[in-house]
C-alpha cells in the first residue's frame, strides 16, 4: 500500500515508538491521527506533523470508540492502523510482600492485550467497509509485541503474557480477514530507547545496551518506524510477527 494520502491511526502517539511512528507516517504523506491518554503529549506531536490529537484509553469500549469517530470525521475511515499504546510494570509472580495483586496483572492484559485487540476490532471493521485498492487490498493493523512475549524475564510474568496474546492475535486476524484484503502484522522490539528505558541511570542504560550483540545500544523510534511503513508497503508481509531486536535473547533476569 502507498502511504500517500492515506488515513492513519498510532495509538500511543504521544511518545516514543507512536510518535516516531506517526512523524515517519506523517513525512510520508499519510493524514495522522495519534490516540492517546496523555493528550498533551499527543498534541505537541500532532502540532508538529500537522495531524490530530485524540484523548483515547485503548483498553475502553466507549474511549476508543469515539476516538475512531473523531478520527473518521477528521480523515476518512483509516486504512493504516499501528498499534503502539501499552505499559510495562515490572512484578514477580510471588514477590516480597506475597502473590501479585490480581488487579496488577489484570491491568496490563487490559492495555497490552485488550486494548491492541480493542482498536483491531474497530478498525478493522471500517476498513472491511472501504473500496479496495490494487491487490484487492483495503488496509493493514500492524501491532506491538515484544521479545518477551518468547523469553520473558523474572517480573515479566504480565507483560509477556500480554505480549504473547498479541503475538497470537497476528495470525488469527490475518487469516480471518484475508478475503476483506486487510493484512495484519506485528513488530516484536527488543531494548528500545523508549521514555521509560531512557529514564533509566546512564549505568543502568548502559549495561542493558552491552547485552545487544549488534548493534550494541537501544534502537530507536525511527527505527521501529522504517519497519512498520515497510509492512505496508510490502503487500505480501501477513500474518507475521518480526523481531526487531539487533539478536538479543534475553536472560531469566
Amino acid at each position: 500500500m502507498q502511504v500517500q494520502g492515506q488515513a492513519a491511526i498510532v495509538t500511543g502517539g504521544g511518545s516514543g515508538l507512536g510518535a516516531g511512528t506517526a512523524r515517519a507516517l506523517a513525512a510520508a504523506g499519510a493524514k495522522v491521527a495519534l490516540f492517546d491518554v496523555n493528550a498533551e503529549g499527543a498534541g505537541k506531536v500532532a502540532q508538529e506533523i500537522g495531524g490530530i490529537a485524540v484523548a483515547c484509553d485503548v483498553a475502553d469500549a466507549a474511549s476508543a470508540e469515539a476516538a475512531i469517530a473523531k478520527a473518521r470525521e477528521a480523515h476518512g475511515p483509516a486504512r493504516i492502523l499501528v498499534n503502539c499504546a501499552g505499559i510495562a510494570p515490572a512484578e514477580r509472580i510471588v514477590g516480597r510482600n506475597g502473590p501479585m495483586p490480581l488487579d496488577n496483572f489484570r491491568r496490563v492484559i487490559e492495555v497490552n492485550l485488550i486494548g491492541t485487540f480493542n482498536m483491531m476490532r474497530l478498525a478493522a471493521a471500517d476498513m472491511a467497509e472501504m473500496d479496495p485498492l490494487e491487490d484487492g487490498e483495503r488496509g493493514i493493523v500492524i501491532s506491538t509485541a515484544s521479545v518477551a512475549a518468547f523469553e520473558g524475564q523474572i517480573g515479566q510474568s504480565a507483560y509477556a503474557a500480554s505480549k504473547g496474546g498479541v503475538h497470537a492475535l497476528t495470525i488469527v486476524g490475518a487469516r480471518e480477514f484475508s478475503k476483506a484484503g486487510i493484512r495484519f502484522n506485528t513488530i516484536a522490539p527488543g531494548l528500545f530507547g523508549t521514555p521509560m528505558l531512557l529514564g533509566m541511570p546512564q549505568e543502568v542504560q548502559d549495561s542493558l545496551a552491552a547485552t545487544v550483540p549488534y548493534p550494541s545500544r537501544f534502537g530507536t523510534p525511527e527505527e521501529y518506524a522504517k519497519l512498520a511503513l515497510a509492512m505496508i508497503d510490502n503487500v505480501m508481509l501477513n500474518g507475521e510477527t518480526v523481531r526487531l531486536d539487533g539478536a538479543i535473547r534475553m536472560q531469566p533476569r
